[in-house]
């Protein structure tokens, strides 16, 4: 399909690009207007129906926005935004450079721009950032037949109609009913005789992630949002929360890897940008990596009296990163999904031991064999070497799941301590447990 619309662009065969994208889905068109050469996106645009349009503008990256934004006419801008929900607009405005949001806010009637800034008003990583307060409010004592009536008036503009929300005349939620309830039930009988009492729902100021989690674990559509005083104010629906849970995977995943989150795709990503994100985190480890050398310069008269054991020393870093990092995505997996809580912290802890046994005895039996077969050295070195193998993978794993939890305890993100500070710390202490046994066992100076 991209193709095609390239081909007919470089022809200027736009009627064949329109008859093309009338028929596609706002994400497809969004997809395939990132293709288009930045110069060509305006005319690309404005072939498409009006509220198509206005569809695939949302799904589309920042860059592009800023550019159709820039390209628009004041009666363009408007009818954009007239097709957006509240939620889509905030967004675009939080990515957009001061004089774009003046525009865009310039556009919008008062009405908008006061619940644009009601919005912007929460934390940016709160429930109140990412909700829509674009849904369908009910009263208790209005009948099926009213509710219906309601639905048709003012549902049209929101973002989901199918989970309605019971409300009293101060905004307090009471309850919520779904629409198959409605249809199931008589038009006299009144929303208050069937609607649900039992209301799971999410403070403004909770983290977003929390909240997307909650979406994601009850299988809603749709989670309301209310302040301190129980007042519905908003509800957060299950595509903005996919798109949470995936923004914080990411940023868990590159955190992981050392790297400061960069919140924009790799391809939109610049490569000074990339550079000041890795950078300081290679400085750090690498002065942290320090410590590993000092250790072996400390040790350098016992590598000297016995210089095989040089040759086991990647073997047992490796081991040692390998068996910690196993267990620091594991804990961090688990407290990210909200498996696993502080209270959990030595049950964790045991548990990791008793499988850094098994796998530490497993290792070294197997690393004894190959090294009397293959590596043509005494028993006394293979029981080194075999020993100090046991006792990394025991540490290294009891480090794995301790510092994430630690971590998570005092406020950090749980997947800043995962394998790169881990295996730094795990190399030290088992080069230290490495030299110290071979001085005790082969009596060397």
């Amino acid at each position: 399909m991209t193709e095609h619309v390239l081909r007919f662009l470089e022809n200027k065969k736009y009627a064949q690009i329109r008859y093309l994208l009338r028929d596609e889905n706002p994400m497809d068109i969004a997809q395939i207007l990132g293709e288009v050469p930045e110069e060509s996106l305006p005319v690309v645009y404005r072939l498409l129906p009006k509220e198509l349009a206005a569809e695939a503008f949302a799904e589309m990256e920042p860059d592009q926005q800023e550019v159709l934004i820039r390209s628009f006419s004041d009666r363009e801008l408007q009818d954009v935004l007239d097709e957006l929900y509240i939620d889509d607009t905030v967004d675009i405005i939080e990515e957009m450079p001061a004089n774009v949001v003046k525009r865009i806010l310039r556009q919008s009637d008062p009405q908008t721009r006061g619940r644009i800034n009601e919005i912007l008003h929460y934390p940016p990583d709160s429930a109140g950032s990412i909700m829509t307060i674009e849904y369908v409010s009910l009263k208790k004592n209005m009948t099926v037949a009213d509710a219906f009536a309601r639905i048709r008036a003012t549902g049209v503009d929101k973002e989901t109609i199918y989970t309605c929300y019971v409300t009293d005349r101060n905004r307090h939620l009471e309850g919520f009913i779904t629409v198959k309830d409605l249809l199931l039930a008589s038009y006299e009988t009144q929303v208050g005789d069937i609607m649900e009492t039992r209301v799971i729902s999410a403070l403004t100021v909770e983290d977003k992630e929390e909240v997307a989690n909650r979406l994601q674990k009850y299988d809603f559509m749709a989670l309301p949002v209310v302040d301190r005083e129980n007042r519905l104010v908003g509800i957060v629906t299950f595509d903005d929360a996919m798109d949470v849970l995936q923004e914080e995977n990411t940023e868990d995943i590159e955190k992981m890897a050392a790297i400061t989150p960069a919140g924009k795709p790799y391809l939109r990503t610049g490569v000074f940008q990339l550079f000041k994100n890795r950078i300081p985190w290679l400085l750090l480890l690498m002065i942290s990596a320090a410590f590993t050398g000092k250790i072996i310069q400390i040790f350098e008269s016992a590598l000297a009296a016995q210089v095989a054991l040089t040759a086991f020393i990647p073997m047992l870093m490796d081991t040692g990163g390998n068996a910690g990092s196993q267990a620091s995505v594991t804990i961090i997996r688990g407290l990210s999904l909200g498996e696993i809580q502080m209270r959990d912290a030595l049950r964790i802890i045991w548990k990791e031991i008793r499988v850094a046994v098994l796998c530490g005895v497993t290792l070294s039996a197997a690393s004894f064999v190959k090294i009397l077969l293959l590596d043509g050295v005494g028993v006394s070195v293979a029981a080194v070497v075999c020993l100090t193998l046991a006792f990394t993978v025991v540490i290294a794993k009891v480090t794995g799941c301790t510092l994430p939890i630690l971590a998570k305890r005092m406020g950090f993100d749980p997947a800043v301590m995962a394998s790169p500070f881990i295996t730094t710390i795990v190399d030290a202490l088992s080069l230290m447990l490495y030299f110290t046994l071979a001085s005790s066992i082969l009596n060397l100076a």
